[in-house]
């Protein structure tokens, strides 16, 4: 995985950087999360890997299923990927990208797992917490997992804080 977001990195800055100068990123946020659904479609999947398909008739399909989605800009970077055979970095450009724009914006997006569904009073109150924690706006996405027994599993990024009672459960468990 981190191949991948090595050679994806510098497709992620230069489209960012572009979304920058044309004040877009929100535009080049719904491109890149468009095409990432679109190519993980099976049957899209199968003609991009096809030896059979040119990269002409690919470009053609493939800016003809975007027609509505992708401006100019938008179709020369779905060319420069075919060109360059690197349509498979498409999921780790949009995820980079994201990353970029949510520094940039100052906020942070944050998974929360929970056992049981917040109140909006909590909600609020664990809001205002990770806004502490982090420095940031916090962008939280809750998931229900009653797997977790109880607490909350909060990944931001590539930190993780598990104040889920299964977590602190296998933690006693590792140390006894």
């Amino acid at each position: 995985m981190s191949e991948l977001v090595t050679l994806a990195r510098p497709y992620a800055t230069a489209v960012f950087k572009r979304a920058k100068e044309s004040d877009s990123a929100a535009n080049w946020s719904k491109k890149l999360a468009f095409l990432k659904v679109l190519l993980s479609d099976e049957l899209v999947f199968r003609v991009i890997y096809d030896p059979k398909v040119k990269k002409a008739d690919l470009l053609e399909l493939l800016i003809g299923i975007c027609d509505e989605q992708f401006d100019e800009e938008g179709r020369n970077f779905l060319k420069l990927l075919i060109d360059n055979n690197r349509l498979s970095l498409v999921p780790a450009i949009a995820e980079l990208f994201e990353i970029y724009k949510s520094q940039d914006e100052g906020t942070i997006d944050v998974d929360v797992s929970t056992a049981y569904t917040f109140s909006k009073e909590d909600k609020h109150r664990f809001d205002d917490a990770l806004r502490k924690a982090f420095g940031k706006k916090v962008n939280m996405h809750i998931h229900v997992d009653k797997s977790l027994l109880g607490g909350v599993l909060v990944r931001a990024g590539d930190q993780v804080i598990d104040g889920s009672v299964r977590g602190q459960l296998q933690q006693l468990a590792q140390r006894l």
